[in-house]
C-alpha cells in the first residue's frame, strides 16, 4: 500500500516555528510513508511572483533534494495554494499563471509525479468562468506533461465544492485528474460528491478530525465510508492523509489516520 501525508497536516506546528520541510521529511519516514506530499506552505523559500527560478532557488532545491535522498522517499504530490486558474481580471489571472508555471517547473526539477492547482472561481461556475478554467488547465497540462508531472485539481473551494462542477470540469479536460478530498464539499453534498467523483480520483486526501481511545474517527466524517467508495470505484492510487486534529496533536493525528487507512484497505 502506498501512503503519503499532505504536509498541511502540520500547518499549526509550521506556523508555531516547530516544523519545516526537513522535519516533515523525517516525520514521513518515521510514520511509514512511501512518498513525500508537501504543501507549498512548507516550501516558503520557493515563493515567487515569476516563473523564473533564481540561483538561490536552485540552491534550496538542491538542499531539500538531498534531505529527500537521505530519507529514501520520492516526491509524490505537490499541493499548491495561491496560483488558482480563475480570477475576475486578466491581470490577476496572468499573475497566478506565472506562479503556476513556477511551481510546475519546481515540481519537474524535483521529480514530483503530480501537482495540485485549484480551479478557483465563483461557486455557480457560469459559462465564462468555466471556459477560463478549461483553457487554464489545458495550458498547465501542456506545460507540465514534458516534465513528467500530472496536473490535478482538488474539490477545495469555489466551484469545485459542487460535485456536478467537478464532473463537468473533469469530463471536459483530457489529462486532468482529481485530488479527491473526502471532506471538502458544500454542506449537504458530501455523500453525493464522494459517490459521483470517486471515478475521477488520481489522488486522495482522507480527512480526519477527532478520535476515540480505540482509534475510531468520531467527528461524523466517516472516512471509512469514503475509503470503501474509492475501493469500489477501482482506485489504485496513493492513500493520502490530511489530518486536522481538534486536539492539536498533529503527529498523532497522522499516525491514527494511517492506521485507519491500513485497517480498511489492507
Amino acid at each position: 500500500m502506498e501512503i503519503g501525508i499532505c504536509s498541511y497536516s502540520f500547518h499549526r506546528s509550521l506556523k508555531a516555528g516547530q516544523h519545516d520541510i526537513g522535519r516533515f521529511i523525517s516525520d514521513c519516514k518515521a510514520l511509514g510513508c512511501t512518498q513525500l506530499d508537501p504543501w507549498n506552505g512548507h516550501l516558503k523559500p520557493l515563493d515567487g511572483a515569476t516563473a523564473h527560478l533564481t540561483f538561490k532557488d536552485e540552491e534550496y532545491l538542491d538542499e531539500i533534494e538531498k534531505a529527500a535522498d537521505v530519507s529514501g522517499l520520492p516526491w509524490g504530490t505537490l499541493a499548491v495554494d495561491g496560483c488558482h486558474i480563475y480570477e475576475p481580471s486578466e491581470a490577476a489571472r496572468a499573475a497566478n499563471r506565472a506562479k503556476a508555471y513556477r511551481w510546475i517547473d519546481i515540481a519537474g526539477k524535483l521529480g514530483f509525479e503530480q501537482i495540485r492547482i485549484d480551479a478557483g472561481g465563483p461557486e455557480e461556475m457560469p459559462d465564462d468562468a468555466f471556459r477560463i478554467i478549461i483553457d487554464g488547465y489545458n495550458d498547465l497540462i501542456a506545460r507540465a506533461r514534458p516534465l513528467g508531472v500530472a496536473v490535478i485539481m482538488e474539490n477545495h473551494f469555489g466551484p469545485s465544492k459542487i460535485p456536478d462542477n467537478v464532473v463537468k470540469i473533469c469530463e471536459a479536460i483530457e489529462g486532468l485528474g482529481l485530488l479527491y478530498d473526502t471532506h471538502n464539499w458544500k454542506d449537504g453534498l458530501r455523500d453525493e460528491g464522494r459517490r459521483k467523483c470517486a471515478k475521477y480520483a488520481a489522488a486522495c486526501h482522507i480527512k480526519t478530525f477527532s478520535w476515540d481511545a480505540a482509534g475510531n474517527e468520531t467527528s461524523g466524517e466517516k472516512p471509512e465510508e469514503a475509503i470503501r467508495i474509492l475501493l469500489d470505484s477501482g482506485y489504485k492510487g496513493v492513500w493520502g492523509v490530511e489530518s486536522v486534529p481538534t486536539d492539536g496533536d498533529e503527529y498523532a493525528g497522522c499516525q491514527k489516520t494511517i492506521e485507519l487507512i491500513r485497517r480498511h484497505v489492507s
